[in-house]
């Protein structure tokens, strides 16, 4: 019987192992966490956003980098077949705002327990691979930072990215791939925090803004390359929540390309928040500016758009004209942020980069410069937006290289 090696038992390496017939292969799991699927735990803030209840083509379309290349592997095992994987197996889900796919538990630890015990069959080994060995051209085995080695059929690399390192994903894939004879392309941070050059973010650390509307514009160019309506907050050293995460994901190359602008007030045209500027300032004749704003922004954010407008913020309410409206509506409707990085990657749900898809061939997942050896989940060069469409990644990918590598003879 033919033995295959799964480095790294996350969500890829897990399914991957789930995929193969006991009864057709060995497989053994190396894991150098005492728990698999450590980061699957800390998914969806704890509660495991699983899948996204979508066709193909849309699973396609919400990935960032790499989607045709994905195309074979979400037609073999897509989000209806995750989810049946794990209804079937005794966790009910349910579906929220963005098709965004939950245990009805809300429990990740439900996810990792069910992904481990269809997995059973395989042999885990609590070790750190060290590197993957070949013989005439095709996988011979894996060798183990012990100096132990194991003989191997094939092998699976799904050792993940490198966000979140305490979970495990610390980049050995990348090295191991690389030692191969594998491209990795440039490593970066995706789904993360950003940092902007405006310092008035210190002195609004920790606001929330629902229902706003963020734009990321790339210098150079009119229209944006992403818009959308949610939440988002402001750090120290600049924002984060939701909405900046899913911006994040689309930027291409250098941070510093790109400035955000967040319109505060969406639903309002700039006539009728003006129509309400009259109004509010009707009631306010004799209040100074500063005080008269805060039915329409939160406490902490008026200081700051008075500043970025230009305008003194002692004025009377009844002596402010046309012209220093408009710039207060100006200010709300188009509040600019210039980027200068992203956050850490170590903080990042995701990671960008990593071994090229030019590589692997995207039928089998397998790599096109070493025989018998395939690729699964982060630690290949494909990332997407959030919603669920990483894990879905994640378990495609797993599942079309364990059901390749159990054919090859």
């Amino acid at each position: 019987m033919r033995n295959i090696v799964i480095i790294g038992g996350g969500a890829a390496g897990l399914m991957a192992a789930a995929s193969i017939d006991s009864e057709k292969a060995n497989v053994i799991i190396i894991e150098k966490n005492a728990r698999p699927a450590r980061k699957v735990m800390i998914t969806g803030k704890g509660r495991c956003n699983v899948t996204n209840n979508c066709d193909v083509p849309t699973l396609i379309s919400n990935v960032a980098h790499g989607g045709k290349f994905l195309y074979s592997a979400f037609s073999l095992f897509n989000s209806s077949d995750t989810m049946n994987f794990f209804e079937s197996r005794g966790v009910p889900l349910k579906i929220e705002r963005g098709n965004r796919v939950f245990p009805v538990s809300d429990k990740a630890v439900d996810i990792v327990d069910t992904l481990t015990k269809a997995a059973s069959h395989a042999k885990v080994i609590n070790a750190c691979a060290k590197d993957v060995l070949i013989e005439n051209g095709a996988v011979s085995g894996v060798k183990l930072t012990s100096g132990e080695f194991i003989r191997s059929d094939s092998v699976i690399l799904s050792t993940g990215g490198k966000s979140y390192p305490l979970t495990g994903s610390t980049g050995d894939g990348y090295d191991i791939a690389s030692r191969l004879g594998h491209t990795i392309t440039p490593i970066n941070p995706s789904l993360i925090r950003l940092e902007i050059k405006e310092g008035f973010c210190t002195r609004i650390a920790g606001l929330t803004l629902k229902n706003v509307t963020l734009s990321l514009y790339k210098r150079g160019l009119k229209k944006p390359v992403f818009r959308e309506l949610g939440e988002l907050l402001f750090t120290h050293t600049g924002i984060s929540g939701p909405l900046t995460l899913s911006a994040s994901a689309h930027i291409n190359g250098e941070p510093k390309d790109y400035y955000a602008e967040i319109d505060l007030k969406p639903a309002l045209d700039e006539k009728t928040l003006d129509n309400r500027l009259l109004r509010d300032f009707s009631q306010e004749k004799n209040r100074d500016l500063i005080n008269a704003l805060d039915k329409l922004l939160p406490k902490n954010m008026i200081p700051v758009i008075i500043n970025l407008s230009g305008i003194d913020p002692h004025i009377k309410v009844n002596q402010i004209t046309k012209n220093c409206r408009q710039a207060i509506i100006n200010t709300i409707k188009c509040l600019r942020l210039n980027i200068t990085d992203f956050g850490p990657i170590e903080e990042a749900v995701v990671t960008r980069g990593g071994i090229s898809i030019k590589e692997i061939n995207p039928t089998d997942m397998s790599s096109k410069i070493v025989k018998n050896l395939y690729f699964a989940g982060e630690v290949i060069d494909v990332d997407a937006y959030t919603g669920g469409f990483n894990l879905q990644i994640a378990f495609s990918t797993g599942y079309l290289a364990g059901i390749s590598a159990s054919k090859t003879e």
